[in-house]
C-alpha cells in the first residue's frame, strides 16, 4: 500500500496507516538496534522509531549518524502515543536522506544573545523561535480579522512621506530622486484624509524611527496597525481600542494555549484581561508615581534583584569550579553552557539594579507637564493587573494633530494604553485635533512649515467632523502577549541601533 504524504499536525488523521514526513532531524539518539529521530517539520515534532531488521539494514547506519538539522524523507505506520512528542510516533520503515548536516552551530545548550542574534537565520529553527513567530503570525491574523470583521476599509499608505508625522528628531532621511523624503513614522495622516470618504478605516504596515535608543523595547523597523474613525470622541476611540485588546488576547489564547505555556506565560495573566480596563488621567498618574506604591515597587525590587545577583554569584563560582575539574567532558560542556546563561541573566540584572534608584528619583520628583518615560510607564503597568488607559497628556509633548481639551488648554484628548506586569506602551491614540484655525496655530507654535501639510489642512476645509484613531505596535504586544524581556523576539529579522545583521 503507498504510503500518504502529510504532515506532523495531520498525523491523528492516520494513526494505523502508512504515510510519509519530509522534515529536518532535532535530535536523534540510539540503542543498538534501534534508533531514535525527533523530526520537525514547520508544523510540529514527531518521534520517529527505525528499527534494524533486513528492510531497513541497508541505510540503518547511515540514519544513527544523522546530525541535527540534516534533511530527510521518513515512511512509516502512524501511531498514537501519549507519551511521545506531539502525542504520535511513527514506526518508520525507510528513510531517504535528502542532505546530511554537519556542525550546526545552534545546539540544544544555551547559546549567548549575541550568539544566537548573529545567526538569526537559523535560530528560526528553535523550538522557542517556532512558538513566538506562530503567535506573531496569529496576531497579525487577529488583528485583520477584527478591522475587516467590523468593516474597517484597508488603506495601505506610503513608506515614503514628505514630512514628519511625529517627533522630526526620529526621521531617517531617504534620496528620492534628489529630493529629501523620509521612512514613514506612521500611515496616521493618510488614514485621517481616507476615513473622510469611507468612515472607518485602518493601515497596516511598517514604521520607522531613528530613536538612538537600545533598551528593550525599541527596535527602528517595527509593525503598527492603525485604524481612524471618523464621527467619533475620544471615549469612542478608547472603547474600540479596549474591544481590540480583548479580541486579540482571546484568540490567542484559544488558539495558542500550549505555546504560551512551553514559554513560561503565566496563562492566568493573559485570561484577567477583559473589559472594563482601568482609565486614569495623566494627573492621576502624576499622583501614582509621588505616592508610596511606587516607592514600595521599586525597593522590592531592590531587594529581590540584589539578592538573585549574589545567588548567581555563587551559581556562576561553582559551575567554572565544574568546568575546569576532572570530570566527563559532557559535564564540563553542561556546566560550561550554564555559565553562559547566568552571567547573561546576572548582566542584565545588574543593569536593572545600578537603573532602580534612577527610577526611584524619577518617579519621586516628576514634574506635571512632562512626558512619562518608559520606568514611569513601567511602575503604573505593573501596579495593575488590567490594560490602563491614560488620558489627556499636556500639550506641550504630545504632536501637534491632537485635539485640544476644550475645558483645559493645557491638556490634548489622547490616550496611551499600557500592559500590564511591566510591559509598558502597546497603544497610543487621540482624538484629531478638527479646527483648522486651532490645527493651523498649533503648526506654527511647532515650528512646522504650513506648505507641507497643506493636503492635511484641506481635510479641516471640506467637511470637517470630529474623528480619532490610534497606533498599536504589534512586536510590543507580541511582547506582553508571550511574555518576554526582549522585543527582537518578536520580529523576524530585527533592526536596531546598530544592528541590522543578517
Amino acid at each position: 500500500m503507498d504510503a500518504t504524504p502529510t504532515t506532523i499536525n495531520r498525523l491523528c488523521d492516520h494513526v494505523g496507516k502508512s504515510v510519509t514526513l519530509s522534515g529536518w532531524v532535532y535530535k536523534t539518539r540510539s540503542s543498538g538496534k534501534v534508533a531514535f529521530i525527533v523530526l520537525r517539520d514547520g508544523t510540529g515534532l514527531c518521534q520517529c522509531v527505525l528499527e534494524k531488521n533486513e528492510q531497513t539494514e541497508s541505510f540503518f547506519g547511515d540514519v544513527k549518524k544523522l546530525a541535527q538539522e540534516s534533511a530527510i524523507v521518513i515512511t512509516g505506520e502512524a501511531r498514537a502515543e501519549e507519551r511521545a512528542v506531539g502525542g504520535h510516533e511513527l514506526q518508520a520503515t525507510a528513510v531517504d536522506i535528502v542532505d546530511a548536516a554537519h556542525d550546526y552551530p545552534i545546539t540544544p545548550k544555551p547559546h549567548g544573545t549575541e550568539f544566537l542574534m548573529e545567526r538569526r537565520h537559523l535560530w528560526f529553527r528553535s523550538q522557542r523561535q517556532w512558538h513566538i513567530l506562530r503567535i506573531r503570525a496569529t496576531v497579525v491574523d487577529a488583528i485583520r480579522r477584527f478591522f475587516n470583521d467590523n468593516k474597517y476599509v484597508l488603506i495601505d499608505t506610503p513608506i515614503f512621506a514628505p514630512a514628519a508625522g511625529e517627533g522630526a528628531q526620529t526621521l531617517f532621511e531617504v534620496d528620492y530622486f534628489g529630493d529629501p523624503v523620509y521612512l514613514a513614522q506612521t500611515g496616521q495622516l493618510y488614514v485621517e484624509a481616507a476615513c473622510m470618504a469611507h468612515g472607518k478605516v485602518y493601515c497596516f504596515g511598517p514604521t520607522f524611527r531613528a530613536e538612538k535608543s537600545k533598551t528593550r523595547r525599541h527596535l527602528t523597523e517595527f509593525w503598527m496597525v492603525e485604524p481612524e474613525i471618523a464621527f467619533a470622541s475620544l471615549t469612542d476611540v478608547i472603547d474600540v481600542a479596549e474591544e481590540f485588546i480583548c479580541s486579540i488576547v482571546q484568540r490567542v489564547l484559544k488558539d495558542h494555549r500550549e505555546e504560551l505555556i512551553e514559554l513560561g506565560r503565566n496563562i492566568e495573566e493573559l485570561e484577567a484581561i477583559k473589559k472594563p480596563f482601568f482609565r486614569l488621567t495623566y494627573s492621576e498618574v502624576a499622583d501614582i508615581l509621588h505616592g508610596p506604591k511606587a516607592k514600595e515597587l521599586l525597593e522590592n525590587d531592590l531587594k529581590v534583584k540584589t539578592a538573585r545577583i549574589e545567588e548567581l554569584d555563587g551559581k556562576i563560582e561553582e559551575l567554572d569550579a565544574v568546568a575546569k575539574s576532572n570530570v566527563k567532558q559532557w559535564q564540563k560542556d553542561k556546566a560550561a553552557a550554564e555559565v553562559i546563561e547566568a552571567r547573561e541573566e546576572r548582566s542584565e540584572l545588574q543593569e536593572q539594579v545600578t537603573n532602580i534608584p534612577h527610577h526611584m528619583d524619577l518617579a519621586a520628583n516628576f514634574e506635571w507637564g512632562s512626558d512619562l518615560g518608559g520606568s514611569d510607564e513601567t511602575i503604573i503597568s505593573r501596579l495593575h493587573d488590567r490594560p490602563v488607559f491614560v488620558s489627556h497628556y499636556p500639550r506641550d509633548v504630545k504632536a501637534f494633530y491632537m485635539r485640544q481639551d476644550r475645558d483645559d488648554a493645557r491638556l490634548v484628548e489622547n490616550f496611551d494604553l499600557l500592559a500590564p506586569q511591566g510591559f509598558g506602551e502597546i497603544i497610543g491614540g487621540s482624538a484629531r485635533e478638527e479646527e483648522l484655525d486651532r490645527l493651523v496655530a498649533r503648526m506654527e507654535e511647532e515650528h512646522l512649515p504650513q506648505s507641507d501639510y497643506e493636503w492635511y489642512l484641506d481635510l479641516r476645509r471640506y467637511g470637517s467632523v470630529p474623528h480619532g484613531g490610534f497606533g498599536l505596535g504589534v512586536e510590543r504586544t507580541i511582547a506582553w502577549l508571550c511574555g518576554l524581556k526582549h522585543i527582537r523576539e518578536t520580529i523576524p529579522f530585527p533592526r536596531m541601533m546598530g544592528k541590522f545583521y543578517p
